[in-house]
Order: structure tokens, then sequence, then C-alpha cells
């Protein structure tokens, strides 16, 4: 997909799926699948008829937290977005303007020293740059209260404004969601898992896909520059590595859900080629260059020509089908961003291999 392809507005989803008409879930999303430059139409929940007996599918357990808070630069009113803990109890965070529509805009100005009151009597002040990147991020320290009460309490989820309104916390909570002993969770929804229900897991797990659980607590994305990710906490339990290394062993098909996914098991691979129990901070970045060394397929979101999620998807499965995958999702009007439509990459199988079905694009 060329970078100079622009998304139009109107394929923007502004409401997550089950809030489209009545009756409908969150599977209810599409599900565009590509093996190779082929490409075929699905619903999300035809999923377990996509899906082999032996699969296993990396999912990330991360909570979203709620991650947006107001407060003071002054007199300014400013939306404070709290992206990660550091492990000195600092936060990296992001100051933004509110626009006036229950969303914000990127604010200009920001600087060591820039103090900003919070709820409950709470004091941001910003100390350093988190990256020579730039100064989108700070690391900035709060006394006077609990930062993870205060998101408890007063925090909302950080939204974009090509969603129409606030939605509760629950909506960005995935099916996989497990809250963290020490209360820590990803700034934003890691959304590919977002059209899993109670129900089709229980379906996928009948016919035999198997789940590795992995956790990596994503920060607050790039909404306007489209940054590489910033280092992320992730952990890896030694149970899930067991799984990854026998399905790679016995040549099954190892499919992570989102590019966190990906960051996470990629972060535990040694040199060997085997997955061990791993936990810490990861800075890695999949490009085409590095590849893949764990992963065979991967189901993730809709991302911006200038994303560099799409590096990721490339490493997988390569230029010429990415490009041709957009393509198609282009021209069959299918939605982006976190309340949108899905993508399964699958690895081209050989002649022998039972093929999905549906419309080939």
């Amino acid at each position: 997909m060329s970078t100079a392809v622009r998304v139009p507005e109107e394929l923007s989803a502004r409401v997550p799926a089950e809030q489209r008409g009545p009756g409908l879930d969150r599977d209810a999303v599409r599900l565009l699948v590509s093996r190779g430059t082929e490409v075929a139409h699905h619903v999300f929940a035809e999923l377990p008829g996509l899906l082999r007996a032996g699969d296993l599918l990396v999912v990330n357990t991360s909570v979203t937290l709620a991650a947006a808070v107001d407060g003071l630069a002054g007199h300014a009113r400013v939306v404070v977005h709290f992206s990660t803990r550091g492990d000195d109890g600092r936060w990296a965070v992001e100051l933004r303007e509110p626009d006036g529509r229950g969303t914000t805009r990127v604010r200009a100005g920001s600087r060591a020293g820039t103090v900003v009151a919070l709820p409950d009597g709470a004091r941001l002040v910003l100390e350093e740059p988190l990256s020579a990147r730039g100064d989108r991020l700070w690391w900035a320290r709060v006394s006077g209260a609990d930062v993870l009460r205060v998101l408890r309490e007063h925090g909302r989820p950080i939204r974009y404004s090509y969603t129409d309104r606030d939605q509760p916390l629950s909506v960005y909570q995935t099916v996989f969601a497990l809250p963290a002993p020490d209360g820590a969770g990803s700034a934003e929804m890691p959304s590919a898992a977002r059209p899993f229900t109670a129900r089709l897991v229980a379906e996928l797990v009948s016919r035999g896909v198997q789940f590795a659980p992995v956790t990596l607590h994503t920060g607050v994305a790039s909404a306007e520059a489209h940054e590489p990710p910033y280092p992320e906490r992730f952990s890896v339990p030694e149970a899930s590595a067991r799984l990854i290394n026998a399905a790679r062993a016995s040549g099954r098909r190892v499919v992570a859900v989102g590019t966190t996914a990906v960051r996470a098991v990629e972060s535990a691979v040694g040199p060997d080629g085997l997955v061990r129990a791993a936990a810490g901070w990861t800075d890695l970045v999949v490009t085409p260059e590095r590849g893949v060394r764990v992963v065979d397929g991967l189901l993730t979101g809709l991302h911006e020509p200038e994303a560099s999620h799409l590096l990721m998807l490339r490493a997988v499965a390569g230029q010429a089908a990415v490009d041709r995958s957009y393509e198609e999702a282009l021209r069959g009007l299918y939605l982006w961003h976190e309340f949108g439509d899905v993508h399964l990459i699958l690895p081209e199988e050989s002649p022998h291999a039972e093929r999905c079905g549906g419309n080939s694009g």
C-alpha cells in the first residue's frame, strides 16, 4: 500500500460493531483473509472454520486503562494521556488539548518544568523527553495522589476524533484481558482481539485451537506522526513458551493476535529459535529486514499507510501480499481503526492443504 494512498474518512469505524444494529455482537466485524496475494472475504464469526485443530493463537492479556485525565497547566485546560509507568515510578505522558468534541489535538510548547494540576490534589511535573526522537512524550513525576487511583476514579479511555462519542471502559477491554497484580495495563486497547467473544473462544477450543497468553502493555500511539513504538513492558510465561515451541516442533501454525503479541513473543525468542519465558522491557521493532522467527500468521486491524505496524505485516507476509490485501480492503470499503474490521494473514499453503472458503478478491 503506497504511503501516497489516504484512507477515506468515511472508512473510519466510529462506533463498535455491537452498536451498529440490533442483534450484533463484537464478532460482526468483517474479516479479510489473505494467503500470499490470494484474498478472501468473511465475517469474524466465521473464524473457527478458517483455522485448524492444532493452530495456536498467541493472545495479549493486557487490560486497557482509563488513561486520559483532565488537568490544568496554569490556566489552560489540558488532557494528560498516561502512556507507560517506568521502573523509577515516573510515567511517560503526552499532553494534549481538548478540541471541544470530547477528543483532543496536539498541544505545542511542552517543556521541562511544566506543571499540571490533576484531580484529588495530584501534581504532575514534566521532567525530560522520553526519547531524542522528539518531545511528544515526556517522563513526568506525579505527587500528591496515586496515579492508578486517579485513573480509576477520574480517567476515561483515550479516544480520537474519528469516533462518535465516549464509550465506557468495558468497550475497550478484550475477552482475554486479565488484571495485573500491580495494576499495570495498556494506554490503548490491544484492539486486534476485540472481535473475540466468549462464545467464539469456546467454539475455537472445541475445534482444537489452542491459546498461548502473553502480556504486552501498550503505550500511547502517535495519532498524527505514526512513530515506531517506544519500549514497552512485556511478559511471556513459561507455559506459553512451551506451547509455542511444541506447536513449531510439530509443524502447527502459530498465529499472533495483534502486533502487540508479535512484539512480545518475538522478544522472547533466542538465537536457537526457541521461545523462553521472559519479562521486562522490549524495544524490538519488527521489520522486513529483521523478519519474524516465531509467528506464521497474524490477526490484526487495518493500519494507516504511514503506520510503522505495516513494517511488521510486511515481515510476516511480504510487500506484495500486504499491498494486495490493502488494495482489496479499500475496494471492499473495510472499516479502519480500533472498532473496525480485521485482517487475518495466513501462510501460503501447499497444494494438499485444506484451503479456506469464501469469495476470493
